[in-house]
């Protein structure tokens, strides 16, 4: 008895340890192999789906063994159908796994190559989620369940849904619209009509997350920020303009005001991080004060947060300068002058 139970499992048996030995040499081939081959180039993305194939090849090997294996069992046919079935819903649904981890992985690769660093996940969980959904799709057909009434089902329930959901639905697509104009990315600084401004960290499918300089993180619904009046400072490049109001006193040479600010001006464009080397400063003379004739100096720095230290340094040069030249910067002072007039003297007449 026990010789023929050998004799029906063994082959099956083999076959399915053969497919998980498939899949482990498959594995090691691929971490052995295509890891160092996928090293040597400079896209990061073979690196990220050799990984994830890597980890998974001895499930594929092994359902695919059992595949193989099946038919030859002492089972009943219905048994063996089922069986089989069984297997390939677990093959899709471990595809789907795999595609999704990919276009997930891809997608954020993709956007941390570019010109702004992106950690967006509303793009990564649609392309996600619209996998999954192909990949139950996919499983229920192999099962051999109709979806035709389950379309028309989710149709139904999903207007029912919109209904209930239009805020969350209204942010889902204003965060999208955010993304595909590109007028304001992860990594961007921005200042919003209501006075919050940061850098954006996220844009996720239903608010957008900005840093705040100091250190607090601002969440704002998607669809606020797409109907809001924004200042974007790192478009259309990062670097930006950095004003400086100085006031030089009446008595003073303003030729050698203007000359002594741009010689300050150009070592700090030169010595300070964030300034921009090659930028000329200039100044503006713009207005008869009270005290002084005012003008702007005109810096520039590499990203918004480096005008804190720029502004910092120049003031500090700039003061002891002016000590050192005698150029005088002018107090605030007003002058009051009070008239004495006599008593008149009235006559009644």
């Amino acid at each position: 008895m026990n010789d023929e139970l050998i004799k029906l499992w063994w082959q099956p048996l083999f076959w399915a340890l053969l497919g998980l030995l498939f899949g482990l040499i498959a594995d090691l081939f691929l971490h052995r192999y295509f890891r160092r081959l996928a090293a040597t180039t400079t896209w990061r993305g073979d690196d990220l789906i050799v990984k994830l194939l890597a980890s998974r090849m001895p499930l594929i090997g092994f359902l695919a063994g059992l595949l193989v294996a099946l038919p030859q069992l002492p089972l009943s046919e219905k048994v063996q159908i089922g069986l089989i079935k069984g297997v390939h819903v677990a093959l899709v649904l471990v595809v789907t796994w795999i595609a999704s981890a990919v276009a997930g992985g891809l997608i954020a690769l993709s956007s941390e190559s570019e010109e702004r660093r992106s950690s967006t996940s509303i793009f990564r969980i649609l392309a996600q989620v619209g996998i999954w959904v192909v990949g139950f799709t996919a499983a229920l057909y192999e099962l051999g369940v109709s979806i035709a009434p389950l379309l028309t089902a989710l149709g139904v329930g999903g207007l029912a849904l919109a209904l209930a959901m239009q805020d969350t639905l209204s942010n889902l697509f204003a965060g999208i619209q955010v993304l595909l104009a590109k007028q304001v990315r992860v990594g961007d600084y921005i200042r919003l009509e209501s006075g919050a401004e940061g850098y954006v960290s996220d844009i996720s499918w239903r608010s957008t997350t900005i840093h705040a300089l100091p250190n607090n993180l601002i969440i704002v619904p998607n669809s606020k920020l797409a109907s809001s009046i924004t200042t974007n400072f790192h478009l259309p490049n990062e670097q930006c303009s950095v004003l400086v109001e100085v006031g030089a006193s009446y008595v003073g040479d303003l030729d050698q005001v203007e000359r002594i600010a741009i010689e300050v001006a150009r070592e700090v464009m030169q010595t300070v991080p964030g300034g921009i080397p090659d930028h000329e400063p200039s100044v503006r003379f713009h207005t008869f004060g009270d005290n002084a004739i005012n003008f702007t100096m005109i810096l520039r720095a590499s990203e918004y947060r480096d005008q804190y230290l720029i502004k910092h340094e120049f003031i500090k040069r700039l003061h002891l300068r002016f000590k050192e030249e005698g150029i005088e910067i002018p107090l605030p002072q007003r002058v009051v002058t009070i008239a004495s007039c006599s008593d008149s003297k009235v006559e009644k007449q």
